[in-house]
């Protein structure tokens, strides 16, 4: 699947970067570096992932003789266990493709973002990202790509359902999905398995009042709103309103059923089109909008940003290549080259201008602004996010939904 924010757990696995045993200022001993090879460790989005890697490298090591990038794929269900054990045996890369990044700065692991890429990137970033790519007022995350979520929905199967407009509010998805069901299609696509459970949750959770933490930034994860949350979409399991066992259901799963017809509505972002829809039906008659909320009378938007961190090494001897790399990537012509193939959204000015052109991309575009986070800037996320990947669907199947959301705060503060 594409992004975001996923990775799968093993069971029993709860992930606590920065554990005891990193050493401060420095992830590894590779004193014996010679300062111009890097590792660099990729996410798989998709298919086309590595294919732009290779071409990026090579362009790269011919612009620049003498320096080397060795190239690690890790697909995204498998990158958190990947990360807790880099960081753990100190064997980190010099770049990481990631979700998170600020237990790595608290534990003076990685480079402020103003020490590896030049002025000129630096001030193209867009704000927004900016702001989710700092930890205690400096920026160290170095914003990726990004994305946004909102509802996607099969025309024609809610228009043989009799359902005139897409739903707004949670009781008209209901309704909605029980008219689709009844048409003989899965009503609604609930991905709640160990790929991005988080944010599928934060996606109804926003839009009830519900979020990871309070005002004051406390974590609040079994706050009333999140169990009323996580409660509707057991309901709608139990109705037999979604696809069988969610709670083992990853993204890609719902969205290749969605764009083959068998699913009337899912949540997705604008990766959804280039890498389901039109692999499988580019003619599929498919409708994007807001996410629906209880009352019907707001709808937030989940933002997502995945990024760059820069590992210290070899005591910074690793700093000059990582930056030639880094510099070389974030010109324009190559970031919106990986966009475009991946179907993500920019994260710098520059390219967010040119993507709005694209009707389709615009409304993702538009909707970034005033979209809503997790909490990626607090240390504790990244436990927090591994054991909601872990434990959160099975309220939906046969835990009690307040067990599950107890369990996930005690995790929230004992990580911090």
């Amino acid at each position: 699947m594409k992004r975001h924010l996923m990775g799968a757990m093993a069971a029993g696995l709860t992930l606590a970067l920065g554990v005891s045993g990193c050493s401060k200022g420095s992830s590894s001993g590779d004193g014996d570096s010679d300062g111009k090879t890097i590792k660099f460790v990729a996410a798989i989005y998709d298919d086309n992932t590595k294919g732009f890697w290779d071409g990026l490298i090579k362009d790269f090591e011919a612009k620049n003789s003498g320096y080397k990038v060795n190239l690690e794929m890790v697909d995204w269900t498998q990158m958190d266990a990947k990360v807790k054990t880099y960081v753990q045996t100190k064997q980190v890369p010099d770049i990481l493709n990631y979700n998170a990044f600020s237990d790595f700065a608290r534990d003076g692991l990685i480079y402020k973002a103003a020490e590896v890429v030049s002025p000129q990137v630096l001030s193209d970033f867009t704000p927004t990202f900016v702001e989710q790519a700092k930890y205690q007022g400096e920026q160290y995350g170095l914003p990726f790509i990004s994305s946004a979520r909102l509802l996607f929905y099969n025309k024609d199967l809610l228009s043989k359902a009799g359902i005139k407009e897409p739903p707004k509010t949670w009781a008209e998805v209901r309704t909605a999905a029980e008219k689709i069901k009844a048409k003989g299609t899965i009503g609604y696509g609930l991905p709640l398995g160990p790929e991005e459970s988080q944010a599928e949750f934060y996606s109804w959770a926003m839009n009830n009042g519900g979020g990871w933490v309070d005002a004051s930034g406390k974590w609040a994860i079994n706050q009333k709103a999140n169990l009323d949350t996580l409660t509707f979409l057991r309901d709608l399991t139990k109705a037999g309103l979604t696809q069988p066992n969610p709670e083992t259901t990853d993204r890609k799963t719902v969205f290749n059923q969605f764009a083959q017809g068998k699913i009337g509505m899912a949540i997705g972002g604008p990766f959804t089109r280039e890498a389901f829809i039109n692999k499988a039906n580019k003619d599929l008659p498919f409708g994007v909008t807001s996410l629906p909320s209880k009352s019907g009378t707001e709808h937030n938007t989940l933002g997502v940003m995945d990024v760059l961190a820069a590992f210290k090494k070899a005591d910074g001897k690793n700093k000059d290549a990582i930056a030639k790399f880094l510099n070389h990537f974030y010109q324009a012509e190559n970031t919106s080259k990986f966009l475009k193939l991946e179907g993500f959204l920019p994260v710098t000015k520059s390219a967010g201008d040119a993507l709005s052109a694209d009707p389709y991309f615009k409304q993702f575009v538009d909707a970034l602004p005033t979209s809503k986070f997790a909490p990626t800037g607090n240390p504790a996320w990244s436990a927090v996010a591994g054991a909601v990947k872990q434990s959160l669907g099975t309220a939906v199947a046969n835990e009690n939904p307040k067990k599950v959301l107890d369990d996930i705060q005690k995790t929230a503060e004992k990580s911090g």
